[in-house]
This record gives C-alpha cells, structure tokens and sequence, in this order.
C-alpha cells in the first residue's frame, strides 16, 4: 500500500523528513503482476535496467538517503561495457562528430579539461538521444617538447644525458614511459563521464597518423608550400629548438635599460650617439644605427658612421626610418637583425647584413670577441663593467620589460636566425577566411569572428620543424656530399628515398635523414581526418564520419591548433573540416584570478568530484557562456550539490509513493493516461494540467537553446523549473491527492510526478548525467537505459489559461505565507480565510482548497469564497494577492491580540529610541559637516527605514487594537 503521511507533516524533500521505505519496490516478485498485453510488453524492454539493478551496478534513493559518488565509477563501466559510446546507425540520420581536442600525454586532469569535457560530454549525449549515430573521438598527443622535457628530467635524476644515449636509445625510453604513465589522463577524463567511443582512441604518433603527417609534408611540398630558408625564429637555448610563436608568452618584468656611447667616425670627442637597449650583449650584431628621418637631435649624423663599442672599431651606418621611436629612450635604435624581430625586417627592408653573435646554446660565439662562450646573461654583466671602464657606459635605470619565455621551460627566449622548415601560409589563409565569409564554418561566439579574421588576415609563414628527438621525423633526405640546401629528397619512406636517389645521383650515393621533427600542431592540424583514415578517403570512417560536426576547445588556441585544422582540411579534403567552432573561456578563481601553482588557487577537479560529485562540478562548468571566463568558487559547487541532494530526495518521494509491482489495478490506472495529447491534458485538474503545460514549454525551450549551444540558459532554466515548478510547488501540492483525495486523484497524482521527474531526468542527463541515470534505473517500467533514451518530443500540447490560472492560486498562496510569517503564526496551527474573487476565479480556486490548505496550512471546513468582503474586514488582516483577488484572515486566529499588542508596543518603543537617535546625529552640524559623504548617506538612509517601520508597525498597532472589545460603561 502507499506510504501514509500525516497532513501537517514535514515536506519529505526537507533533510529532517522521516522516511519509510518499501522494500517491496525493487524485489524480484514486484515484476510478476499481471497486466494488460500491451503494457506488458512495455515492461519487458526494460530487461537491460532491471539487469543492471541486479548486477549491483545502481542503488536506489530509497536504499541511500543520498547519491553515492562511489556508484560514479561503476555506472560508467556499465555504460561502456553496454556499447552506449559507440555510434549507432539504427536512423537514417546525419551523424554527429566531434574531435577531442588532444591533450598532452604528459598531462593531469586540470579545470581546463574539465571544462572541455563537460561541454563536448553535453553536446555528444544530447544529439545520441535526439537518435543521431554520435561519435566522439578521444586522443592523445604526443607533445614533443613537454614529453621530451619529462623524460630529460627523469634521466638527468638517474645523471643520464640525452645526447649520452644517442637518438633511437632515448626515443626507446620515452615510449617505454608513455606506456607506462601516458594513460593518466585517459582514465582521468573518462572519470568526467566523457562518454567517448574509446574503441577509435588515437595518439599522434600511431602508425596511421604518422602515415597521414608523412603524406601531408609530401603534398605540400610538391605544391610548393613546404620550403627550407634561414630566417628570424624563437629559440629556446635550453631546449634547443625553435619554438612557434604562439608558444610564447610575454610577461611583464622588471628589468634594466642600458644607455651606451656610440661614437661618430672621424667626429669629435662630442660627436656620439647615445643608444638606449635591454640587451647590451646583442651589440656585436649591430649592422646599423637608426634615427627618424624627422629627429632634428641626430638629423646631421645621417649618412655617417657610427663605430660599435667594444668591436674594435668597427663602423656600422647611421640611417634614417619612420618606423624608429622618436620617444622611445633616446630615440637612438640599434639594428641588430641576428636578434630582434624589428630589426630583422629593417635589415632586409635596407639589404643590411646579418650577423648572428650567439650559439644555439645561450652562449656568445666568436662574432663577440673577447666575450666568445659566455652565457648571454654573464656577457652582459661583463661587457657593462666593461663599458663604464672605457667610458662608453652612460648610465643604466629601471626599465619595465616584456619578456618572451618559454610557454614549455619558462626560459627566456632568444631570437635568432636559423635554418628551418618553413610552410607558407597565405593561400591556405585565404581559403579559411572564405569558408567563414560563405557560412561553411559558424564561430560562436561570433565576436571571435574578427579575431580570426585579423589572426589570417595578417598570417606569418609557420616555422614547422623543431630540433627535439621525440616526434615525427620530418621526411627528407640528403645526399652526402651534396649542398643540404639545394640536394634533398623529400619521401614517404626510407626504401622511397633511396629510390629516388639512385635515379637521380647514382647507386653508390649515400643518404642520410633530416635529425628535425615537425612542430607537434603540424600533426594536430590534421586530426579531424588523420583519425578517420585520411589519407585513405575510402576508409569507412572517413566516407561515414568526415566532415566532423563541431570543434570545441578554448578560445585561448583559436590560432594555435583551430585555424591550422580549417586551412589543412580545405587544402587536403576540400571541404572544412567541422561545421562550428565553440570555443569557451578560462576558469579563474572566485576572485577572477587567473589559476596558478604561485597563487596556491589551482582547484583539482578530482578532489573536487570527491566533496561535489562529478555532476555538479559539470553543472557548475556548464552554467558559463560561451568565450567568457568563468569564476569557480566553492559556493557554486556547494549550491550544485545541494541541487543534487534535491533531485535524489525528489526521487525518493516519488518512489515511495508509488504503488507496489503487483498491485497491477493501480498500474494500470497510472500507465493510462497519454500527457502528450490534447483532450487528457484538456481533463486534467488545474495543478496537473498546470505543471504539465510549464514542462511541455521547458521542453520546447531547453531544446531549442541545445540546439544553439546556449547551455547556460539550458542548466537555468532546468533547475528553475525543477527546483522552483516541480519541487516547491506541484510535490507540495500533490500531497492533497495522495493523502487526502483518494480514488482517481491518487493515481492521476502518481502518474503527473512519474511522468515531469522522467523527462527532466531527460532534460538534465547531458548535463548530470551520473546521478539522473541512477535514479532513471531507479523507476519503474524503463525500456531502456537513460543515456539511449530518445528526448522529449516537442510541440506538445499546453494550456496557458490554466497556467494563468495556477500562477493566480501561486499568488494567493505567497501572501497568505507571507502574513502568517509576518505575524509568526505556529506553523500547525491551522486558520480560517475568507477568498474573495470573481465568480470565474473563486470556482477554479475552491476546486483546489485542498491544495490550497495544504500549502497555506488553512482550516479546510473555514475556507469562505465570496465575491465581496466578509464582515469582520476590521479585524481582518485584508491580503491583496493580484487583481480581483483578495483573501481576509482573522486576527484572532493568527495571533494572541493581548500577547501581540504588549509585544509591538515595546517593539514600537525601541525603534522610535533608534529612529530619534539617528535624527539627533543628522541635526547635529558637526556630523554632517565633517563626516565622510558615505557615512552621512548611510545614517539618513537608515533613518528613513527606521521610520518606514514605525510606521508599518503603528498601523498594525492600531489594527489590533480595533479587534479588541470596548467594554459597557
């Protein structure tokens, strides 16, 4: 039989509730009752969940009092062991496919991941429910300088030296410690829920992928995109190995400029130059001296010779430039081109030399005389010394620097001309910029249109080899003997070039592989398609799956990786290789800071899913906008947990309020009513038919705001309705039909909270999807688990006049809580009302006085609906609850008139002592002349509340004392 509760007991959605649990619910013989055939055979397509109870792998909410994240892990395990990951192809439908941004294979688990799964995790399980054949596709990547550094820093623990092992024996160690750590961050993500099909996991280095990065060097380079050259690059010296520019970071330091002499040939002892640098030591590059064209200070000097300090007089050109900051230090620009970006394009703009004065290790070469092996920075301390001996140094003063470090070491990088591989840009650019321009590619935020526009607009050739062992080995030969510069054989294979250079040099010609690697974004910029089969286009994932659906990631590598894969799946399928790019912001912290190991404010996501539980660190997450940073506090996830907390016990409730497997009259009753037709929704009363109109609406409006991404709105408007319709409203006041009414109304109360609960269960799994599948396993005749269940249908029926209707008895209902609190009525103790409304109103709200009883806590026998005053209105507290609707409670019942009159009187008393006070301070001259302004605000504004209560409370005063009988004279 059903649970009985006591009228005036405590909400069983309130922590203090007591409980009683049927343990008939989820026995075995609750499955043989005897039902009509039809729904007979809806029961047995539920023998997965019922399986999957009795395997252990779910708990119900009225075993635990509340959701176990321990239960995290096993669901999951159930999930995949099931095949629920894998794309299904039971629809003809378009297929939904996302690509999992690649993580390093050194990497934990950090918020930023957490962020990025939650989102593609919310994406893939909608479209899978909506009956797409979803795939998305997890990876890792190889990350050759973060791999690279990890294992240089084990060896050199064990005092082992890379270049000590040689190449193949140190590519050998670093497989070994892929093997044995690189899946951390596998089993990390799949604790996030990411329901990835990892049965098509991929890593950058597997053959297939290694055999696409082979073959798109090889095409690029035979159309021309691929070419070898010295120029300007960003050096890491510790790493040995240039560095993209989107690898580095600059950061604001403290630092020093340099004022140095630099003397006029054939002048005067008064005829010099004063440069002002931050990088003396680069002077023995300097191939020029520049000044504005327009700087009447250096004007004369155009056209001469300046000799370089400590060089032995060697004389470099004084020339003129717009380009030099007249402003800047002493408006004196040394153009060292070996050295600086600037300078470099000044050097080719005015065919300068270039000369280079430092080692690929950090140190001076032999350009720097007698400072030839000294590190940069121990050359610069020395030749300043230097330079204030000889006179030359001018005087050095604090200088706020940008400094370019290292995003891998945080070493300071040098710019430096060097001999590397080069891909040009531009046209693959062009072609990126017209798939946004034509609508073929959607960026949202759409604001980040512009940036990608500028970043393409303004492309650089990219500098795509690197000196690092651990990566895939770029794929040219040369010829021994040969200039390496002119003579080389780019092949797909060794065996290729070989062939290749016998036909063309001879069989006796000996060849021998390029040492560099290509830069790790170069095999990530094909990871859309490498991953499914490219460059083999009839491979059946490739025909099935490509073009991919959607790229979500961080707006922070937009240009890093995004832009890159656009421009390389035109060049190489023709087409873009995703449809949209959604792009989310950073985590910070509560105070907006950015999260950093120096701050001590990084949050681990797997602590947090130990206190929170993993669906409401993802709820948290996925309640941001997209592109814009998201403060992460403690009080959010606390907040989700609650909201949690609040889905179990509603479960809870539900259960324990339905009836028992083999009472199969009573099933047959709830199973019968079809919600998503008009004509039932049209029968049914104004509490059903309300919450049942108010779902059909979420459901129109979550699905529409999936399918535009915006799932902040999606996780507000879910937990409004949930926690603010379902829980606080229609659980309350089907409480009236379930321990009052009896007969139908049990039954149509039964079936209304089954039928909301399972389709927000629906709504909110994408989002949280642990605990609703726990408690999906947990009701009664699933067919099917929650993850494959299909969505909600849309364009149901509703009733707005019934949601008028429901909002009006919202309204009554608010005010008379109101007052009762206003006049701190006991909570059991029961009042009469007097409901005056229109004939219309007060029909439909006398329908629902047991409803409205039970939310107010009124006496159900004096509960009076009229349609004009009562006559006791003067010892009534008179309650204007909307237009046309008005309630009159009596004072006698709500209070004690002597005990409530001797209490407000000296409540009055003291706040007139109060209201006075401040008063006497706000006449006094000396306060309001010498007070801060904010102080003097802050006393009148009390002030005025102080008397807006005295007089509420003279009134209320006066109120009670009309109750009170006059006695006969």
């Amino acid at each position: 039989m059903l649970l009985q509760m006591a009228f005036s007991g405590p909400s069983l959605l309130h922590p203090s509730s007591a409980y009683r649990l049927n343990p008939l619910i989820f026995t075995k013989c609750r499955r043989s009752f005897g039902l009509s055939r039809f729904h007979f055979r809806r029961l047995q397509q539920r023998q997965l969940a019922v399986a999957a109870s009795a395997n252990g792998v779910f708990t119900s909410p009225e075993i635990a009092k509340t959701f176990d994240f321990a239960s995290e892990e096993r669901i999951y395990r159930w999930w995949e062991s099931q095949g629920y990951f894998r794309p299904h192809f039971d629809q003809d439908s378009v297929p939904f496919v996302i690509s999992m941004p690649p993580p390093n294979v050194t990497g934990s688990l950090h918020m930023g991941h957490a962020m990025f799964v939650t989102l593609e995790d919310i994406m893939v399980r909608y479209n899978r429910m909506k009956g797409r054949p979803t795939l998305w596709l997890p990876g890792t990547d190889h990350a050759g300088i973060a791999t690279q550094l990890v294992v240089e820093r084990m060896l050199a623990s064990e005092g082992i030296k890379r270049v000590e092992l040689g190449r193949d024996e140190f590519t050998k160690r670093v497989w070994e410690w892929k093997e044995k750590y690189g899946g951390t961050i596998t089993n990390q993500i799949k604790r996030l829920g990411a329901s990835c099909d990892w049965t098509k996991e991929h890593f950058t280095l597997d053959d297939q992928l290694s055999r696409a990065v082979v073959e798109a060097f090889v095409r690029l380079h035979e159309r021309g995109l691929i070419y070898q050259g010295s120029y300007m690059v960003n050096w890491s010296p510790h790493l040995q190995t240039a560095v993209s520019d989107l690898e580095v970071e600059y950061s604001e330091e403290s630092g020093t400029l340099y004022h140095i002499k630099y003397r006029v040939a054939g002048g005067s002892r008064s005829d010099y130059l004063t440069v002002a640098t931050t990088r003396p030591e680069t002077l023995f590059g300097d191939v020029a001296i520049a000044v504005h064209p327009q700087d009447d200070r250096y004007s004369k000097y155009v056209g001469m010779m300046a000799i370089v300090p400590m060089t032995y007089g060697r004389h470099v050109p004084i020339i003129s430039d717009k380009n030099v900051d007249k402003d800047f230090g002493t408006g004196v620009l040394k153009i060292s081109p070996g050295h600086d970006h600037n300078d470099y394009l000044l050097a080719r703009k005015f065919g300068l030399p270039i000369l280079n004065v430092m080692n690929k290790d950090g140190t001076l070469n032999k350009v720097a005389g007698l400072y030839c092996g000294l590190d940069r920075f121990e050359a610069r301390k020395k030749l300043w010394a230097d330079l204030e001996e000889t006179g030359l140094a001018v005087k050095k003063e604090a200088h706020t620097l940008r400094v370019p470090r290292s995003q891998r070491g945080g070493e300071i990088i040098e710019p430096l001309v060097s001999k590397q591989w080069f891909m040009t840009m531009e046209p693959l650019a062009e072609k990126a910029l017209r798939a946004v321009e034509k609508g073929d590619l959607t960026i949202i935020p759409e604001r980040f249109e512009k940036i990608y526009n500028h970043w393409l607009s303004n492309i650089k050739d990219w500098c795509i080899s690197r000196q690092l062992w651990w990566g895939h080995r770029i794929p040219v030969w040369y010829i021994v003997g040969k200039n390496p510069e002119e003579d080389y054989i780019v092949a797909r294979n060794a065996d290729e070039a070989h062939e290749q250079a016998h036909k063309k040099y001879g069989k006796g010609v000996e060849i021998y592989q390029d040492p560099d690697v290509l830069d790790t974004w170069f095999s990530s910029a094909l990871w859309p398609f490498s991953t499914l089969g490219w460059p083999d286009e009839t491979a059946e994932d490739f025909k099935r799956f490509y073009p991919t659906t959607m790229l979500e990631t961080g707006h922070d590598i937009l240009f890093f990786w995004v832009a890159r894969m656009v421009m390389l799946g035109i060049e190489f399928t023709g087409t873009v290789p995703f449809s949209y790019i959604y792009l989310h912001g950073l985590i910070r912290d509560s105070q907006g800071r950015k999260m950093s190991k120096t701050l001590g404010n990084v949050i681990d996501p797997l602590d947090t899913i130990k206190e929170f539980g993993t669906d409401a660190l993802r709820f948290t997450l996925a309640l941001g906008t997209a592109g814009q940073d998201l403060n992460l506090s403690t009080e959010r996830l606390t907040s989700n947990k609650a909201f949690t907390n609040k889905l179990w016990n509603a479960g809870k409730f539900i259960l324990q309020n339905l009836p028992t497997q083999n009472d199969s009259q009573s099933w047959k009753s709830i199973l019968s009513y079809e919600f998503e037709k008009e004509d039932c929704l049209l029968k049914l009363p104004l509490p059903e038919c309300w919450i049942v109109s108010e779902l059909h609406s979420l459901i129109d409006v979550v699905t529409a705001s999936y399918d535009k991404f915006f799932f902040g709105d999606v996780g507000r408007d879910i937990y409004n309705f949930f926690w603010g319709d379902f829980a606080d409203w229609y659980i309350e006041a089907s409480k009236a039909r379930l321990y009052q009414s009896g007969g139908n109304s049990v039954a149509l109360a039964q079936a209304v909270l089954l039928y909301v609960f399972e389709n927000i269960l629906k709504l909110l799994h994408p989002f949280m999807p642990f605990v609703t599948e726990e408690l999906w396993q947990a009701l009664p005749h699933r067919k099917e688990a929650l993850i494959i269940s299909p969505w909600p249908q849309i364009l149901l029926p509703r009733q707005a006049g019934a949601v008028k209707k429901f909002e009006n008895l919202k309204l009554l209902t608010k005010a008379i809580r109101n007052a009762r609190a206003e006049y701190s009525v006991e909570p059991a103790k029961r009042i009469s009302a007097s409901i005056v409304a229109s004939e219309e109103v007060n029909q439909y709200i006398s329908e629902e006085k047991e409803v409205l009883a039970l939310l107010t806590r009124l006496d159900l026998h004096n509960v009076h609906f009229a349609n004009a005053p009562p006559g006791n209105v003067d010892q009534s507290v008179h309650l204007v609850a909307g237009e046309g609707l008005e309630a009159y409670l009596p004072l006698a019942d709500m209070v004690d008139i002597s005990a409530e009159l001797q209490r407000l009187s000296k409540r009055l008393t003291k706040m007139k002592t109060e209201y006075d006070g401040f008063i006497a301070r706000l006449n006094s001259p000396s306060f309001v002349e010498k007070a801060p302004e904010d102080i003097v605000r802050g006393v009148r504004e009390k002030a005025d509340e102080a008397k807006e209560k005295i007089a509420l409370t003279e009134k209320r005063l006066s109120l009670l004392r009309s109750t009170v009988p006059v006695p006969d004279c």
